[in-house]
């Protein structure tokens, strides 16, 4: 089973930064698409980046130019840079394969506000 573990959330002003990251318990790291997601209550789970094993990145419309998304294989982490932050990214944020097939972590919380 595999394990995922969100971490760096936090409570940041509206034009701050955070990372993320996303440490996996896979022994085989390297070849997975993985994406970064967020969830606020009582809406459903959305995509917000997308790393493929071969380091080609998508971005969802919402966040495209202010979030970066990057994996280090030896590390088996995948990180997730969110500059100029604004309160409707405030959302519980996910890590997990592009298609999202392995179970969910508990996600890390990030919260934009003054």
């Amino acid at each position: 089973q595999v394990q995922v573990v969100e971490s760096g959330g936090g409570l940041v002003q509206p034009g701050g930064s955070l990372r993320l990251s996303c440490v996996v318990s896979r022994s085989i790291f390297s070849i997975y698409a993985m994406g970064w997601y967020r969830q606020v209550p009582g809406n459903e789970r959305e995509l917000v980046a997308g790393i493929t094993g071969g380091d080609n990145k998508n971005y969802a419309d919402s966040v495209k130019g202010r979030f970066t998304i990057s994996k280090d294989n030896a590390k088996k982490t995948v990180y997730l840079q969110m500059n100029s932050l604004k309160p409707e990214d405030t959302a519980v944020y996910y890590c997990n394969t592009r298609s999202g097939s392995w179970d969910w972590g508990q996600g890390t919380q990030v919260t934009v506000s003054s």
